[in-house]
């Protein structure tokens, strides 16, 4: 591959078969002829690399990331410019108005990661979605102007590349402001979404956007984004300033002014990303590295791994009565001491030592009976001894050189807040729904919070982001993540269960339908198909509610084979495309 203008072999995928159609643009990445399939009942197993993967929400994204690689650059360079490739050809998710989580190990074994998760602005404060009465207004905290915080996207890519970066930051966006400026194709499932959120976009921007459309958005239509090219090229000059000072921060700043929303221009020039101490654990000899908080994922992946770690999943099978009545016991506890002990570590004292402390994880599971489930009423946190947010996109890239990157971004939920910045061309947030709006009150996610995750000036809202890398014997075993609001460290769970445990290559531990408990409400989320009739039959004379949901997670993962080449997994649940070489 090389860096020029090519034409792109441009793959979107139907539901029940494969269809192919070519476009031509003018971008900075080469023909593709090995983008995975996304129907699990063709594809079993993933895209296959000799030196590199690149693993991501969108074939263009990938196909960028890989082109990067292969011209010199390193895996937090791919990363980089799949990330920004990602904010045009995946708006839902993909962003410059958001914020996330990074995770890294490079090929010498050191481990570091990267909180650029939103923060909220400086007028925030804990009373601000509850009405006269006290009740929530949960509206202000997930749609409009109110619901956004302070983005961090911008600043934590800058902050990954001046520690780890090779190329310039410069050839790392090119390739996203010719996606903006020239155009890109939409995929049926891309299309499809649009058309739902139309009514949105039209209630929530005083202007035409480049989503809006008088007639259903259909798969191969071309989307151009002027203004969101013209804000990359800002970046592109200007740096991490391009963003959050200058003409884009005044924008940001104006269109917060005209609906009430609080970010200022000191909020946006102060925010600053924070390099964290990864959480590590074991699980059978692997060696977990995951987001610390104020990402919840490390610290729950974790605890449920040590609550599996005494029983014989592999024995009893995948997706079978114990193994489903197990993890649903484990995920209600775990979540709810998620809900009363973590939050930003930087405002609140979180007892991640303790939570980690296999002792208390030992006692803190020991009520679990096979014979019965335990009605989330009556689970409440563990007692911790004295102190010793839907739509997101993950990507997981390794490079050749053995350095490899998790990174998780969002927006929240779907298309953030819905409101576009005016001449900017991109989506805000809605994490401010993240916080605790009111302790006790579920979010839209159905979590429930408590005070460690109340509102308070530039504090970082509780994330459920859970980039992971695995090692084994000091090598490289996994790179692993997914979006999925509250959903996302079940999912990276099972994911890890299903490769450890169940002994599935990468593209069928990503394919394997999952489950998902997180205490409240009192119920187990089942994907379609994930569990046979007698296992449901089974579970539900144990006690447990079953609610079946058609998609749970959208994994990108890469597994290190034995022979030391490259499995990519990438999701058949949506475009998520996995590409290596």
């Amino acid at each position: 591959m090389y860096i020029g203008s090519v034409k792109l072999h441009y793959i979107y995928i139907a539901k029940s078969n494969i269809v192919k159609q070519f476009y031509h643009l003018t971008l900075c990445i080469a023909v593709l002829a090995s983008c995975t399939t996304h129907n699990p009942s063709i594809q079993s197993s993933g895209a296959i690399g000799n030196h590199a993967m690149v693993s991501s929400a969108h074939p263009m994204a990938s196909a960028i990331g890989l082109d990067v690689i292969k011209n010199g650059g390193n895996a937090i360079d791919a990363a980089i410019a799949t990330h920004f490739a990602l904010a045009v050809v995946y708006p839902q998710a993909g962003n410059i108005g958001g914020g996330g989580f990074a995770v890294i190990r490079m090929n010498d074994g050191t481990i570091n990661s990267l909180d650029f998760r939103e923060k909220a602005p400086e007028l925030a404060h804990r009373e601000m979605y509850l009405n006269a009465d006290g009740q929530l207004n949960d509206l202000q905290s997930t749609h409009g102007h109110m619901a956004s915080g302070v983005p961090g996207t911008v600043d934590g890519m800058f902050a990954l590349h001046r520690k780890y970066g090779t190329l310039t930051m410069s050839e790392l966006i090119q390739p996203s402001i010719n996606l903006a400026k020239h155009g890109y194709a939409l995929t049926i499932l891309a299309a499809e979404l649009l058309n739902t959120k139309q009514g949105e976009f039209q209630t929530y921007n005083r202007w035409s956007t480049p989503y809006h459309s008088d007639q259903n958005w259909q798969a191969g239509d071309t989307i151009t984004q002027p203004d969101l090219a013209q804000t990359l090229e800002n970046i592109q000059s200007n740096g991490r300033n391009g963003f959050y000072e200058g003409i884009v921060a005044d924008q940001i700043v104006a269109e917060m002014q005209s609906g009430n929303g609080l970010i200022s221009h000191a909020d946006l020039k102060n925010y600053e990303s924070v390099w964290r101490e990864p959480i590590m654990g074991d699980y059978r000899g692997h060696q977990i590295i995951s987001m610390a908080p104020p990402s919840s994922g490390g610290v729950a992946l974790i605890q449920l791994l040590q609550g599996t770690e005494n029983y014989p999943i592999a024995d009893w099978g995948h997706n079978s009565t114990k193994t489903i009545h197990l993890l649903a016991e484990l995920e209600r506890r775990v979540y709810a001491d998620r809900a009363t002990y973590l939050g930003d570590s930087d405002f609140v004292d979180v007892p991640v030592d303790q939570l980690l402390d296999s002792r208390y994880n030992e006692q803190r599971f020991s009520d679990i009976s096979f014979d019965k489930a335990t009605p989330s009423a009556l689970v409440s946190a563990g007692e911790i001894p004295p102190s010793e947010s839907p739509e997101t996109t993950h990507l997981s890239v390794v490079d050749a050189d053995g350095n490899a990157v998790a990174i998780t971004t969002t927006l929240n939920s779907s298309f953030g807040n819905k409101v576009m910045v005016k001449g900017a061309g991109f989506f805000l947030n809605n994490e401010m729904d993240d916080f605790s709006s009111k302790p006790g009150s579920p979010n839209q996610f159905g979590l429930i919070g408590g005070e460690a995750n109340a509102i308070a000036p530039h504090k970082r809202m509780l994330s459920s982001m859970t980039p992971t890398i695995v090692t084994y014997k000091d090598q490289l075993k996994m790179i692993v993540g997914t979006p999925g609001g509250s959903t996302i460290i079940t999912s990276v769970y099972q994911t890890l269960l299903n490769v450890i445990d169940h002994g599935m290559g990468m593209q069928e531990a990503v394919n394997a339908k999952r489950i998902h408990h997180q205490w409240y409400p009192d119920e187990i989320r089942v994907e379609t198909d994930a569990l046979t009739n007698s296992v449901q039959t089974d579970l539900e004379q144990l006690g447990h509610q079953l609610r079946m949901t058609d998609k749970i997670g959208r994994m990108d993962c890469i597994l290190v084979l034995p022979d030391g080449r490259l499995e990519g997994g990438a999701d058949p649940r949506g475009d998520n495309t996995a590409l290596g070489y």
